[in-house]
């Protein structure tokens, strides 16, 4: 067992109980990962902007882009976080699990998200030109490709986190996959 323990309001600096207080209002309870980045003074407030800023991706998605970079990385908790929210954001449970696997049949152009965003996660950002070209003749553009690079920082960020800390997963637990290997095409 590791030996974090999940901070409660009590435990954290002022600067962050208002930023639970913030997260309780909007979700009704405090994610254990946002949580667990308050064992830093400064974190909760500087991972929020960067998870919140402006982007040229729509809701959905910023969802199939968690949900195989979350795969890809191994964590769970993300898995079952971004299973529920992909749903709110209009995925079924097949959808979200197809995602997790890297591809998205359902939708040509998230298809090429998927992949691209698998690619660039399994690979450390060292993908094909075919990769590359799928996801442009998909109809993205370079703009979206900056924010697909930005969003898997994000999400690694909390993978990251999570797979070191194994905080307790406090969302509905996803469906067991094998860990997704990267896309090399």
């Amino acid at each position: 067992m590791r030996p974090f323990n999940v901070p409660i309001k009590n435990d954290v600096t002022e600067q962050n109980r208002a930023i639970f207080d913030d997260l309780e209002s909007k979700l009704g309870f405090v994610p254990n990962i946002y949580a667990t980045y308050a064992l830093s003074d400064n974190t909760p407030a500087r991972y929020l902007s960067f998870a919140n800023g402006k982007t040229s991706l729509s809701n959905k998605e910023k969802e199939a882009i968690n949900l195989i970079v979350s795969q890809v990385n191994g964590c769970v908790y993300c898995q079952a976080a971004h299973t529920q929210l992909g749903k709110m954001n209009g995925f079924t449970e097949d959808q979200t699990i197809e995602l997790r696997k890297g591809t998205a049949g359902f939708n040509g152009k998230l298809d090429a998200i998927v992949k691209l965003t698998k690619a660039i996660t399994g690979n450390r950002g060292v993908i094909s030109d075919d990769v590359l070209r799928v996801f442009f003749d998909a109809g993205y553009t370079k703009e979206n490709l900056v924010d697909v690079i930005l969003n898997v920082g994000e999400k690694t960020t909390t993978n990251l986190l999570h797979n070191v800390t194994q905080i307790p997963v406090d969302f509905p637990e996803a469906p067991t996959l094998d860990r997704t290997e990267p896309q090399t095409v």
